[in-house]
């Protein structure tokens, strides 16, 4: 399916076609990787960490059997226009985020540049990533909540 340019300017989340909503998604993984919360209420923090879940390709921060995750991953969940005001969690560089904010997209997104390798380039993908099956102690891991923007 052919994408309208700029379609995001255009569109809001919930009149975008599936193939406009999947390319929203900049391929940087963060979503992927595990994060835990600590505290409750106002004194609530979430940690990221450098654990990614075991589909993951920490090359390329892409899922590795997509068409099947949710069959093969337990915990992994699907974002959707209903759902979105639930991921709160979202990195603030995530294009669902940004644009349910009301904020535009980096330079460095996909459907700007026109290069899937921009997110790489722009450093934006989390650095030294592991798997869940290769991790004993998660507290070894996590990262500062800067390094996640």
């Amino acid at each position: 399916m052919q994408l309208e340019p700029e379609f995001w300017k255009n569109k809001s989340l919930t009149e975008m076609n599936d193939a406009e909503w999947e390319a929203l998604c900049d391929g940087c993984g963060k979503c992927c990787y595990q994060k835990f919360v600590e505290g409750r209420g106002k004194r609530q923090k979430l940690y990221f960490t450098r654990i990614a879940c075991n589909l993951l390709d920490l090359n390329s921060g892409k899922c590795s059997d997509y068409q099947n995750r949710f069959k093969r991953v337990e915990d992994c969940t699907k974002l959707t226009k209903k759902n979105l005001p639930d991921f709160h969690w979202l990195p603030a560089t995530c294009a669902y985020r940004l644009l349910y904010e009301n904020k535009p997209l980096f330079d460095w997104h996909p459907l700007i540049s026109g290069d899937e390798a921009s997110v790489a380039r722009a450093g934006i993908m989390i650095a030294g990533g592991v798997h869940e099956k290769d991790v004993i102690d998660w507290f070894e891991f996590v990262i500062d909540e800067e390094q996640n923007s």
